[in-house]
């Protein structure tokens, strides 16, 4: 009898689970505020507690991202960043991280490249899973199978008004872990969750037993304390990029210091 191999990302969620222990997953823009400033922040993650690290592809016509984020990739985009210098970049990075990296990329972006050579790019660089935003099913089923057979694992998004029949289908077609939307619309800091959060979180936990990770407004560690007993994962975006802003005209070294310092100040409540 062969035992399945599970996947750096798969593996990270079983070990947090038998912890009792909730993921923490930044967001970050691929080379914001430059390159160097990734290559500094992604290993300050990891050393302040960071499981997974979420990678934002630059895209001139983001699917749900709010106004800082928008920002973080006009900026970029019009610096000239290009697909291979993400992908260089990532390469360099993974002498020093060690946490699976996940991919938030447009499926325009990866069809565009072409997807079997974007899928070789991302095993050659480190990336273990892709949260394609715009993939719902049933379209989504070819295209995960093909990631799934390279080797990555597939993340979608549920969000609040996802009837539970599509809830099913997107949770059956993810193998990494279910990114549910805390709140339909786009992303941003905010001070409370919504009080349906986690009557919403306990109907998705009923129709599988993917880890569920949740983004879209989460900003605090009281946030990331509240998602614990409910979630696998929480998921900050805007906070860490608005301070990335703040930060930009630093060192990088400094910026990656203003990662981990943040990072550890979401885990205060849970760790």
């Amino acid at each position: 009898m062969t035992t399945k191999t599970l996947s750096p990302i798969q593996r990270t969620f079983a070990d947090l689970r038998a912890r009792k222990q909730i993921a923490l997953m930044p967001f970050i823009t691929a080379g914001y505020p430059s390159l160097d400033a990734t290559l500094a922040i992604l290993p300050a993650l990891e050393r302040a507690g960071a499981s997974l690290v979420e990678i934002g592809f630059p895209f001139s016509d983001p699917i749900a991202d709010g106004p800082t984020i928008q920002e973080s990739y006009t900026q970029v985009l019009s610096a000239g960043l290009q697909l291979k210098d993400i992908f260089r970049t990532i390469k360099q990075a993974r002498a020093t991280v060690t946490i699976p990296l996940v991919a938030m990329v447009s499926y325009s972006i990866v069809y565009r490249f072409g997807l079997e050579r974007f899928l070789a790019e991302c095993n050659s660089c480190g990336i273990n899973g892709l949260i394609l935003p715009d993939l719902p099913p049933p379209e989504a089923q070819a295209i995960c199978a093909k990631v799934n057979a390279a080797g990555l694992d597939t993340i979608l998004l549920v969000a609040p008004t996802t009837t539970s029949q599509r809830r099913k289908e997107i949770a059956d077609l993810c193998t990494g872990f279910i990114y549910y939307l805390s709140i339909s619309g786009i992303t941003g800091e905010r001070k409370s969750l919504p009080p349906d959060i986690t009557q919403s979180l306990q109907n998705l936990r009923s129709l599988t037993d993917r880890p569920i990770c949740v983004g879209f407004g989460i900003s605090e560690a009281q946030h990331v304390a509240q998602l614990a007993p409910y979630a696998d994962g929480a998921i900050v975006g805007t906070a860490f990029v608005r301070r990335f802003k703040q930060h930009q005209s630093e060192s990088p070294q400094q910026i990656g210091k203003v990662a981990g310092d943040f990072c550890k100040e979401l885990l205060s409540q849970v760790r």
